[in-house]
Formats: C-alpha cells, sequence, structure tokens
C-alpha cells in the first residue's frame, strides 16, 4: 500500500520559518515534519510514498531524495499552481495506478493513531480519522455564582476533528475536483451519497502544525519523548 503527503502549502501563518523551506520540513522535536510522518507509517508496513508538492518542491527534493535514507521508496509528483488538498490528491492519480487502496496524510499533522485500524476498518470511497476537540481555552467550573474548579483545554468529546489521515479507495477519483477542497466538496458530497466513513480515535497523540502556538508545543512534546507506535 502506498501513501500520499500533501506537502504543497505554504505554511505562510508560521513565516518567517517558512521562508527558506516548506512547511514539512520545519523541525518539530529534533526531525522535519514529513520524517516523524514516514517513521510512523513505516511502523504499519508502509514503504512505498508518493510527495505532493509545489512550494519551494527542489526543498522537498533535497531533503527526502529517493528515501533510501529512511528505508523507504519517494516518489514526487508537483503541481503547477495551487489545486487544493482535492486536486492535490486528484493529480497524483497515475501515481496510485493499481492501488486499490491508498493512505493519504495532510502534511502538517504529527500523530500516534493506530493507522493499521483505519485501513481494516475502510469502507465505502474513504475513511477519515477523527480526533475530540480540544478546547483552545482554560474552562471555569462555576456553581450558581461561586468558582469550584479549572480546567485546563479540557477535551470536549462531543465534538470531532478531521484528523487528515485518511484511507481512500481508487474509486475516490471520480469524486475529486481538478482545483478545490477535499474537506469542503468531495467529503460532504461522499456523505450525501453514503460513501463516507470513520474511525475515532480518542487517548492518542494528535497535532496538526498550523501556527507558532502549535509549532512550540508539539516541539516540547516531542523533546519531552512522546512515545510513537
Amino acid at each position: 500500500m502506498k501513501a500520499l503527503i500533501l506537502a504543497g502549502g505554504e505554511g505562510r501563518r508560521l513565516r518567517p520559518l517558512t521562508n527558506d523551506k516548506p512547511k514539512p520540513l520545519l523541525d518539530v522535536g529534533g526531525k522535519p515534519i514529513i520524517e516523524w510522518q514516514i517513521e510512523w507509517m513505516k511502523k504499519y508496513d508502509i514503504k512505498e510514498f508518493v510527495i505532493s508538492g509545489g512550494y519551494m518542491k527542489e526543498k522537498l527534493i533535497e531533503s527526502l531524495g529517493t528515501g533510501a535514507k529512511f528505508g523507504v521508496e519517494i516518489s514526487f509528483v508537483f503541481e503547477d499552481e495551487p489545486l487544493g488538498t482535492g486536486g492535490g490528491i486528484k493529480n497524483v492519480e497515475s501515481a496510485m495506478k493499481g492501488e486499490d487502496l491508498f493512505v493519504v496524510v495532510n502534511g502538517d499533522i504529527i500523530t500516534n493513531l493506530d493507522l493499521g485500524n483505519l485501513v481494516s476498518s475502510h469502507s465505502g470511497i474513504a475513511t477519515i480519522s477523527l480526533t475530540p476537540l480540544t478546547s483552545p481555552y482554560g474552562i471555569v467550573e462555576t456553581v450558581a455564582n461561586k468558582v469550584v474548579g479549572f480546567r485546563e483545554k479540557p477535551t470536549i468529546k462531543d465534538h470531532w476533528l478531521n484528523a487528515g489521515v485518511y484511507v481512500m479507495s481508487s474509486g475516490v477519483f471520480e469524486h475529486l475536483p481538478n482545483i478545490g477542497s477535499v474537506e469542503n466538496i468531495t467529503f460532504p458530497s461522499l456523505a450525501r451519497l453514503g460513501l463516507l466513513y470513520c474511525v475515532k480515535y480518542d487517548h492518542v497523540y494528535w497535532r496538526s502544525i498550523d501556527n507558532f502556538k502549535d509549532f512550540e508545543e508539539a516541539n516540547t512534546d516531542l523533546t519531552n519523548g512522546v512515545v510513537f507506535k
């Protein structure tokens, strides 16, 4: 099984860190985000990777090469213009020829979720991973007008986030836009057709590196020894 890493974004909210490299190459906890991803997916016997890039694509080639230094095979598919996540996946259709199933990961995600479970649970056209919503703020607990306690950034388990890790069947290419977002276009369409499934992951490490706060917190987490399966 192959994995596609979507590495085409400019990472504008992380400038100036992304002035001279794409976001997946940012060093977090001692190694680039994309290396964390490759090492994590190797644990599930994924050894072939397709990197979809555009912004500073030469940096991706220079850093990753053929993948030999990671013990995997890496190929690249580049965009001439930004295509969005949906267009980025559609753009690799030829590279996924012959693959009944493939994994897709956003290039700014660091996680230790059980990828094998996501693959074995796959149904329909696409199966997406979900993680509980964590409040960005601390919560004040009250009884009437009395403060009785505080909870720092609690998990809100009634609400789930798209974790940016997917398993897709080859039939997904018929549902993808040439340019546009898989989250806003393809997934709602598949949901209406009853072809979109999910796996919920509680008690896993998951971090999307969207801004400086995310970057700093993930760096602290990984430096302090988050253990990956």
